[in-house]
């Protein structure tokens, strides 16, 4: 059996992103496998959100993955810091981590941006907490995105290395699982840009909680190119826009690529954006709607991660007691 182990931050409103690059993927794995969910809250600090705001959306992202299908007879929910070996486990694989590994990180470039002296610590350390997140559980397989993949690699070399300088299989080496199709959903402004909950822009992403009329209006106004609709696959690396909503349509209807392209030879992209609009509406509002039965249900909510937070932390907590054992600390 897989151990499986993923999590999403908990700041914004989740977006249609979140659903199909993660959550909708997790769904079938929790059937055989031994899966974790967690809410990443440490992680999300790196974007120092308001107190008061991320309280009241690490309660809202848990009632999503309840909403979206995440069961929890089959599945541990957690919250992140209510699991002190995460922060614990970091600092231990800190001691261990070269500086020049951490400088390799694409991501933490990509968010710095030009300002890397004012950026935080947390930003450029955030590889190693991801790694203590899935050494913990001993996870075979984390489903992520393409863009993480190499934090992925740099967990795995981590292990490795621990693994090798004191002889024993302290760590298991976990492989990343990455989708084909709807692993990374882009801006509806920009399909050069992951869709994100930071984009100043409302329009540029769907919201899991936007209203039908709102979700219609943003495929409607979302950004494509002055040409036809694409004829075959070959075309869609060099249109992105496009390429973006083929995606999204593939992932929502589980249709192929090629059955989208051939359905909508001749048809112009109002048709098109119109129907992948209904389709997304069609996904979205089951969802949405026990999303707001489990809102008014925060005892239930708060059972279940409560529930999640004693598994974690009895899995976390071996883990943590063999490397201190190890490392000469007591225990």
């Amino acid at each position: 059996m897989k151990k499986i182990l993923s999590g999403i931050q908990p700041t914004g409103n989740m977006h249609l992103g979140n659903y199909l690059g993660a959550i909708k993927n997790w769904l079938p794995l929790q059937k055989e496998n031994d899966c974790l969910f967690c809410l990443v809250d440490l992680h999300a600090l790196t974007t120092q959100p308001d107190p008061k705001n991320l309280k009241e959306s690490i309660f809202s992202g848990a009632a999503l993955y309840l909403a979206a299908g995440i069961n929890p007879e089959k599945s541990s929910i957690f919250i992140q810091s209510q699991v002190p070996a995460h922060s614990e486990l970091m600092w231990l694989l800190s001691c261990f981590t070269p500086m020049g590994w951490l400088n390799r990180m694409t991501q933490f470039k990509e968010k710095s941006g030009k300002h890397k002296d004012k950026a935080v610590l947390g930003l450029y350390s955030y590889p190693v907490l991801m790694a203590a997140d899935i050494l913990l559980y001993q996870a075979t397989h984390v489903p992520v995105g393409e863009d993480q993949k190499q934090h992925i690699e740099m967990t795995r070399d981590l292990a490795i290395s621990i693994n090798q300088r004191f002889n024993k299989e302290l760590f298991t080496i976990p492989e990343p699982l990455i989708q084909s199709s709807g692993a990374r959903i882009m801006s509806l402004r920009d399909g050069t840009k992951k869709m994100s909950k930071s984009d100043p822009s409302d329009m540029s992403r769907i919201g899991i909680f936007d209203s039908p009329e709102l979700i219609l209006d943003k495929f409607k106004r979302a950004k494509t190119d002055s040409g036809d609709f694409p004829v075959s696959s070959d075309d869609l690396p060099s249109r992105p826009e496009i390429n973006n909503l083929i995606q999204i349509y593939s992932s929502l209807a589980s249709k192929s690529i090629e059955e989208i392209l051939q359905d909508y030879q001749g048809k112009g992209f109002a048709e098109f954006k119109k129907d992948l609009a209904e389709i997304c509406i069609e996904a979205l509002t089951p969802i949405r709607t026990k999303y707001h039965q489990l809102i008014n249900e925060p005892e239930y909510v708060w059972s279940i991660l409560k529930k999640g937070q004693e598994e974690a932390n009895n899995t976390a907590d071996k883990t943590l007691h063999k490397i201190k054992d190890t490392l000469g600390l007591p225990n």
